[in-house]
């Protein structure tokens, strides 16, 4: 949020690293639709290699950061290597990579957030009017939609999913799935090992709520992947994830091409 010459300082040694600091915090805050707080702490150790652009890393700490204006996060941390910026840039209060960089990353959702985009456009839209075989012989030739989506997170990675079936002609019919969340090729989300719970499903209706159960289970696991929600410059690959108190937790590494651009605003340090 920064345009224009920024104002040289006539003391503090810590000037520039404090300037560096608030134009990345401000940078990366635009990549983000929304955010309830991020900063940004650079680290350097000497003045002139920090005037040279040359960052021993930098660390964000970042909640209630919002991606592609649906798909929040409860938090996300990362801890960049070594990286070479613009310093001629930062003074226009701009940040541009020198070259591309790592960083240790953490991600944590929340259980309501994780429900909250299941609503999301991007994700309904792949869950309504579906006309695979199986699906249009048990609802009598019908499309099927799934609605009312619903996660819940449990310990050592197991969830429960619930949705409503519904088509024309046909009474709607609750499914519920119990799962295990699993990483796949380090950018995939699947939901493996999994059962269907008859116990949530009327007895008249099971047979078909068996059959709507698989399909549903088979579509989640060919939706989540990274790479449909990242964001620009930005690549993000998983070690491990697991569930901890209502939350899913993903640790991994990203992959930092550039920042994007943004419009600028004058800053006077």
């Amino acid at each position: 949020m920064f345009s224009g010459a920024i104002m040289f300082p006539n003391s503090s040694p810590e000037w520039g690293k404090q300037l560096i600091n608030t134009v990345a915090t401000e940078a990366l805050r635009r990549m983000f639709s929304a955010s309830d707080s991020l900063s940004v702490d650079v680290r350097c150790q000497s003045p002139a290699q920090l005037l040279q652009g040359s960052l021993d890393g930098f660390r964000m700490e970042g909640a209630g950061l919002v991606i592609r204006r649906q798909f929040r996060t409860q938090s996300m941390n990362f801890e960049t290597d070594a990286v070479a910026v613009d310093f001629g840039a930062v003074m226009q209060g701009r940040l541009a990579l020198k070259n591309g960089t790592q960083a240790i990353a953490q991600v944590t959702l929340a259980e309501a957030d994780l429900n909250q985009a299941f609503r999301a456009p991007l994700v309904t839209q792949h869950l309504v009017n579906r006309q695979e075989p199986a699906l249009l012989e048990a609802s009598g030739g019908q499309p099927v939609s799934f609605g009312g989506i619903k996660l819940t997170l449990n310990e050592n990675n197991s969830v429960r999913l619930s949705a409503v079936v519904e088509a024309i002609g046909m009474e709607a019919i609750p499914v519920t799935l119990d799962a295990t969340v699993e990483v796949v090729r380090r950018r995939r989300i699947i939901f493996g090992n999994q059962k269907f719970v008859e116990s949530e499903t009327p007895a008249e209706l099971r047979d078909r709520a068996t059959v709507f159960a698989k399909v549903l289970g088979d579509l989640l696991d060919n939706m989540v992947d990274l790479d449909r929600f990242g964001l620009d410059g930005l690549t993000l690959r998983l070690n491990r994830l697991e569930t901890r108190d209502k939350t899913l937790v993903f640790s991994g590494y990203a992959q930092i091409e550039y920042i994007p651009k943004v419009n600028q605003q004058s800053v006077a340090a």
